[in-house]
């Protein structure tokens, strides 16, 4: 992960988060990058690996299945928490078509993260910590109601752990873990079952 550091300009008419959203709204990023904000820095985030593609496919496969028309799985949209003054862009993102139609199309604004029904990471070696981490915690403070970690590199093997019930100290309070290679069920509204089985490593 690469760091781009934005110094705090004092002189500016922003506040130090508003900064750093015009900065991160103007950055050039190369194609196939993301941008992030997190700690008061804007972080460039490099392409995954194809693997990583390939198990971000098969989970949006899993969610079609039953997902109801007002609601849209994105790739690559920023998400604020607004508690934190974070901005993450997560591998996948399942929110209502309205919250996404609604932001400005003028500017590249990110979509509160309080509106997702759904966020899924898939750690990549040099992220997985932050994974495991500091974006648990934020979507948790965040209220996402389910935040799926899918772990390719985790010490004991393969896993993926489904989080539920968050609360606003930044913790799950229900959370279940299989291994890549049994399946897991996702609840309501999406009440369809991910076969990792398939998951390439």
């Amino acid at each position: 992960m690469t760091a781009a550091m934005v110094e705090d300009d004092s002189s500016s008419k922003f506040c130090p988060w508003e900064y750093l959203l015009e900065t991160w709204r103007e950055l050039d990023v190369p194609e196939g990058w993301r941008a992030e904000i997190d700690e008061a820095r804007i972080f460039l985030v490099p392409p995954p690996h194809a693997h990583h593609n390939g198990i971000a496919a098969k989970v949006q496969r899993a969610l079609y299945r039953n997902l109801a028309e007002d609601l849209e799985i994105y790739q690559t949209l920023g998400v604020h928490i607004a508690p934190l003054d974070k901005l993450y862009v997560p591998d996948l993102v399942v929110m209502p078509s309205d919250a996404v139609d609604a932001v400005d199309p003028d500017t590249s604004d990110p979509v509160d993260a309080a509106e997702a029904l759904l966020i899924v990471e898939i750690t990549s070696k040099d992220n997985a910590r932050d994974d495991r981490t500091k974006k648990h915690r934020a979507y948790a403070r965040a209220l996402v109601p389910i935040y799926l970690l899918i772990d390719r590199f985790d010490t004991r093997g393969p896993v993926v752990t489904l989080f539920t019930e968050p609360s606003e100290d930044g913790t799950y309070k229900h959370s279940e873990q299989v291994p890549f290679g049994k399946p897991i069920t996702l609840p309501e509204p999406f009440r369809t079952t991910v076969e990792t089985a398939a998951f390439p490593v």
